[in-house]
C-alpha cells in the first residue's frame, strides 16, 4: 500500500481555493534550513525564494512579512507598511502557538488565523515564487498574484 501523502494547512488552503502549486521537498539532515540554503536545495534562484517572518506591532497586533531569502527585514519600513509606530520580531517560542507553524516551516498561507500580510515589493518581478509549504523540508512554488490574493496581502518596500 502506498504511503499517504500528508498535506499541510498551506497546501489544503491552496487546494480549497483551486490554486495550483508545485511541492518541492528538500533534505534537512545537514541542518542547513536557512532560506538561501533551501533555495539551493530545491534548485530555485534565491531571489525567487521568500521567507515568512512574524512580528508584533506597538498596537499589540501581529503582522506577517514575506521577503526574499537573502534579504533582511527593515523594521522601520515594516512599521510604515503596517501603519504602526514600531514593530518587532516575535520571540521564536511564540511562533507555533500563534501561527500553527514552527520556525523554518512557517508559511504565509494557512496560519491559525489571518494576519495582515505584506510581501516585499520585489515579488512583482516574478510570476511564481517559493514559500514554505508549512513544514521544514517543504517549499511550495505558487503564482504570485494567487498567493497575494489568497492571504489578502499587500506589497511594500520591506527590506534594507
Amino acid at each position: 500500500m502506498a504511503k499517504k501523502e500528508i498535506k499541510t494547512n498551506a497546501m489544503r488552503m491552496l487546494e480549497t481555493a483551486g490554486i495550483p502549486y508545485i511541492e518541492r521537498t528538500y533534505d534537512v539532515s545537514d541542518g542547513a534550513v536557512d532560506a538561501v540554503s533551501v533555495a539551493r536545495k530545491v534548485g530555485v534562484d534565491p531571489e525567487q525564494v521568500y521567507k515568512t517572518l512574524v512580528t508584533v506591532g506597538d498596537d499589540r497586533n501581529h503582522y506577517v512579512f514575506v521577503i526574499p531569502a537573502a534579504e533582511m527585514l527593515d523594521l522601520k519600513a515594516c512599521a510604515r507598511a503596517a501603519g504602526v509606530k514600531n514593530i518587532a520580531m516575535i520571540p521564536q517560542k511564540e511562533l507555533l502557538p500563534l501561527t500553527g507553524y514552527i520556525h523554518g516551516g512557517c508559511s504565509p498561507v494557512g496560519m491559525k488565523k489571518p494576519f495582515p500580510t505584506f510581501f516585499d515589493e520585489t515579488v512583482v518581478l516574478f510570476d511564481e515564487i517559493c514559500v514554505s509549504g508549512g513544514r521544514v523540508g517543504t517549499q511550495i512554488q505558487v503564482n504570485v498574484e494567487d498567493l497575494i490574493r489568497t492571504v489578502n496581502g499587500k506589497t511594500a518596500a520591506l527590506t534594507r
